[in-house]
């Protein structure tokens, strides 16, 4: 498969103070979207985690306006409002359809991920569609095992109407209903998406009746326009060459130990840039596949964060210079029945190899590598309170992000593909579940050393309160973050269990299923850190030893990876340290 966007033709030019004014306004009605689904949505993982995306598209299913949320949608939502459009025809689209599905290998996630669409009409005519995915918290299937089939992960709904001309498909609601184990959260999460969908196409009408349709049609073409000129200028500051790079996922969670192969190669010259993800593994028989729109997603998220990073909305004009090879077939382009409940775990790792195949071309804007995973265990029992089966997610954690040329790693951030999402708060968990936080803080010494050391990852421990289920799909345990430029790898991502109040921490992978823990039993997730950049011993040893004093570096570490040597109040002995560098660098 191969991808690559059209130039538009020229827009009728339109003043620019009123394309400004339409600009933000069209920001607006994503913003406003995102913000009516987190206030009506019923499960933690919409309204606080913030696993969702809204989005405005043209009446070809271009992306015209993505309300922040996980980068990873932004061309699975375009390429399913597009493939709604082939199914249906312009001739069977009419005004008060509603348009669903959850169709993996459509949307190129997993059958959590549902998606409304809405087209949006003006004096009888089509001008656009406005969509919202989001991530519902059980669709059937089964339970924390193991899948090796999308049979296996819940119920599929293929592309049809949830509504008709404004009279919703009772039918399709039963269907849902009856193959959930939890329908009045996933109908309530079901009714937040269409009072998304429904105040995009209230306010995108608004906009259009206050400067009319004609400005705002040829407002957005200027304004993809100007996001291609943007991303065609920022990427003639790429010198002209291939560039490849590798890394490995641990496993797919069947063949325990056996590594998985990520492989890009990127080819820049003049203003464009092509990714070709070719050599990337083929699918999997465990559950870490993606669809090809995710394989499209990796590519222009990188693309995005190195050429376009502020340039809002995002649109699909930023990402025409970009070209996308990718034969179906791989981890990222699965095809009908390989199993897909986990995504998003292998696609993050993908986007930092293309960060790190960039590297020697651009070092002054290359990252190392993060933590790259969710690091998000699924938890399920039966409540005390009611007798009734709670499910629920807590995370993400958040984890170590890898240093640059002249800055030090962030720490305990979502990872790349989660964009803005946030981790579950303490207190509503424990408000709401029969669970204890007992511990949440930062792992020291997992950062990766270097003249600019890494992020850190974090720890956190969840205690029982009664008997529980606990499930984690982690990876990246064994295949660090790595390190540039000299810089050291950092810690991986990892598991524990305390039962009895034993720890056991020597698994053979992150990966576990439907663990069982009595009261007062405990489960340990432990996200990475991020890679370093640069030689340890060129750091600054003050800031060594402000990192021991802050728990972010042990004082053992900063002798053995800095050659920092530190007396009992944590000063650097200067003349040890010296002489410590200069036989580690001799």
């Amino acid at each position: 498969m191969s991808t690559k966007a059209v130039p538009s033709t020229n827009a009728a030019t339109v003043d620019p103070v009123i394309v400004e004014i339409i600009r933000n306004g069209l920001f607006a009605v994503t913003e406003e979207m995102k913000t009516n689904l987190m206030r009506t949505a019923y499960n933690l993982i919409i309204y606080e985690a913030l696993d969702f995306t809204v989005g405005l598209f043209t009446k070809e299913g271009d992306t015209v306006s993505i309300g922040l949320g996980l980068p990873m949608f932004i061309r699975g939502m375009s390429e399913t409002v597009k493939a709604k459009i082939k199914h249906f025809g312009y001739d069977n689209i009419h005004p008060g359809d509603i348009l669903v599905t959850n169709d993996a290998y459509t949307t190129g996630s997993h059958l959590n991920h549902f998606t409304f669409t809405m087209p949006v009409f003006h004096e009888g005519e089509l001008i656009g569609f406005t969509c919202c995915m989001a991530h519902w918290l059980d669709v059937g299937g089964s339970l924390g095992q193991i899948t090796t089939d999308i049979f296996s992960e819940g119920i599929q709904v293929p592309i049809v109407k949830y509504q008709r001309a404004g009279v919703v498909n009772q039918d399709l609601i039963d269907i849902i209903a009856m193959n959930v184990r939890l329908p009045e959260r996933a109908l309530g999460d079901l009714r937040a998406q269409i009072t998304a969908i429904t105040t995009g196409e209230r306010r995108f009408l608004e906009l259009v009746q206050r400067y009319g349709n004609h400005a705002v049609q040829a407002s957005i073409l200027q304004i993809m326009d100007a996001s291609e000129a943007l991303a065609r200028q920022n990427t003639l500051s790429i010198p002209d060459g291939v560039y490849e790079a590798e890394s490995f996922m641990d496993d797919d969670g069947l063949e325990v130990g056996k590594r998985i192969p990520i492989r890009v190669k990127v080819t820049v010259k003049g203003d464009e840039m092509e990714v070709d993800l070719s050599d990337v593994s083929k699918q999997v028989k465990g559950f870490y596949n993606s669809g090809f729109t995710t394989g499209i997603a990796c590519a222009q998220v990188a693309y995005k964060c190195l050429t376009t990073p502020t340039d809002y909305p995002v649109n699909d004009g930023s990402f025409r210079p970009l070209k996308v090879i990718m034969p179906m077939g791989t981890v990222i382009s699965a095809e009908r029945p390989y199993p897909m409940r986990v995504w998003m775990t292998f696609p993050m790792t993908v986007i930092d190899t293309i960060f790190k195949a960039l590297a020697p071309a651009i070092p002054d804007r290359a990252i190392a590598g993060h933590h790259a995973d969710l690091v998000f265990p699924n938890i399920h029992g039966i409540s005390p309170e009611d007798g009734r089966l709670f499910i629920v997610g807590i995370g993400p954690l958040g984890g170590g992000w890898g240093a640059k040329s002249r800055e030090d790693g962030v720490s305990v951030t979502v990872c790349i593909n989660d964009g803005d999402t946030h981790n579950s708060p303490t207190e509503q968990l424990e408000a709401k579940y029969p669970v204890l936080v007992e511990s949440y803080k930062m792992r020291e010494d997992s950062a990766g050393a270097g003249e600019y050391r890494g992020g850190l990852g974090a720890e956190m421990v969840v205690q029982a309160l009664s008997p529980f289920s606990v499930t984690t799909r982690i990876d990246r345990m064994h295949c660090k973050p790595w390190g540039l430029e000299g810089g050291g790898e950092a810690a991986g991502n990892g598991i524990g269990i305390r039962r009895k109040g034993e720890w056991q921490h020597e698994l053979p992978n992150a990966k576990i299923f439907n663990v069982r823990l009595e009261r007062g039993d405990a489960y340990k997730m432990l996200s990475g850190g991020g890679g370093g950049f640069g030689s340890p011993f060129k750091r600054d040893a003050h800031k060594v030893a402000e990192d021991v004093r802050e728990g972010y570096v042990s004082r053992a570490a900063a002798e053995k990876l800095y050659g920092v040597v530190l007396n009992d109040s944590f000063e650097v002995k200067q003349a040890e340290t010296d002489k410590l560098r200069a036989q580690a660098l001799a």
